[in-house]
């Protein structure tokens, strides 16, 4: 089988690889992927960003993925031969501190599915049965391609934010996690505004708008539009799903006093004074992965169209041209693109 795998230690370097069929272990599952997502961690593999370096290649990349069990180890019982499911990716070790008390997300010895060993953009993936997650008959295999990042949505937002009922939100970035957010903010009750930066007006902030919400470009009307939504108080709640150095420092600005910052995105370093957010008693919360249960609140806003699955995923690509993809999502052209796997099948 095929599989598109990064090859070297450079940009780019995505190639077409051979793969022999896995054969699953007794508490394993053998899945054929339908369809798999693009997504920021995906960018940084083909940028080849420090954060890989780890990675032994060549290797088969992508970790968002919806297909069907084909085999089953003889060790399983929770799936069975034409059981449609989605993978989370973030597997614990089960044994460290943190996995013991239920906190595997942030596991000390975690690997990641396309990182640390083959991913999705092949014919053929086997997985750890306490990995796998069923897919209800009613949500279509292409939307559930989504729910991996719609989970960590859903963490940051049910978990790990105070948004509630008329709250005013902003949520910094228009990129796939910054929509997904959006969505589930809104969904929790959150008046949001949605920002990008210039490049993102062709096609991210247009996105946001066809979602529903009102959007703000960087650098040129935020001040005004915080004084608009917020009566000049400021956001309760902002979220920086940028990825970007500048995200936690324009929160401040953004933030009202007494009110809630949540950093999703992996910003690297950044500069500021922090004594005046001890002063303003700003609640600062990181918020990093998914859990089951955010899984199950994923699949279930999918279902209910709180996400707008249909509306977010792009479906204009192909893993046979995966230059294209990745370029248009590096240069943000695109939001969520989602391949159909069957394009590589022999």
């Amino acid at each position: 089988m095929r599989g598109l795998a990064k090859v070297e230690r450079t940009a780019g370097a995505l190639e077409l690889i051979d793969r022999e069929r896995p054969t699953p272990a007794a508490d394993e599952a053998l899945v054929e992927v339908e369809y798999a997502g693009l997504c920021g961690s995906d960018a940084g593999i083909y940028e080849f960003e420090s954060a890989f370096e780890r990675m032994d290649l060549p290797n088969v990349i992508g970790h968002e993925y919806c297909g069907t069990v084909v085999e089953t180890g003889e060790d399983v019982t929770e799936f069975a031969a034409g059981d449609r499911v989605v993978e989370r990716p973030i597997r614990g070790c089960g044994e460290c501190y943190q996995c013991r008390i239920g906190e595997s997300n942030v596991c000390q010895d975690a690997v990641i599915t396309g990182v640390d060993h083959d991913g999705a953009y092949e014919r053929y993936i086997a997985v750890p049965e306490d990995a796998l997650h069923p897919v209800p008959d009613d949500v279509r295999s292409k939307h559930a391609a989504v729910v991996e990042p719609t989970s960590i949505a859903a963490r940051a937002v049910i978990e790990n934010s105070r948004v509630g009922p008329g709250d005013r939100v902003l949520v910094e970035g228009p990129g796939p996690i910054g929509q997904l957010t959006a969505q589930v903010a809104r969904a929790q009750g959150g008046d949001v505004v949605v920002s990008g930066v210039g490049p993102d007006t062709d096609y991210r902030l247009p996105l946001a708008c066809e979602l529903g919400f009102e959007t703000v470009t960087v650098g040129e009307d935020m001040a005004e539009k915080r004084a608009e939504v917020t009566d000049g108080v400021g956001y309760d709640v902002v979220f920086d799903t940028t990825g970007h150095p500048s995200g936690l420092t324009t929160a401040v600005e953004q933030v009202r006093k007494g009110g809630q910052i949540v950093l999703v995105g992996q910003t690297g370093e950044t500069t500021m004074p922090y004594s005046p957010l001890v002063r303003s008693e700003i609640d600062l919360q990181c918020s990093y992965a998914s859990m089951y249960e955010d899984f199950e609140r994923a699949l279930r806003m999918i279902r209910s169209r709180e996400v707008d699955a249909q509306t977010f995923i792009d479906d204009r690509f192909s893993l046979l041209d995966a230059d294209e993809a990745f370029d248009a999502f590096v240069d943000g052209q695109t939001v969520k693109p989602v391949f159909d796997v069957s394009e590589l099948y022999d």
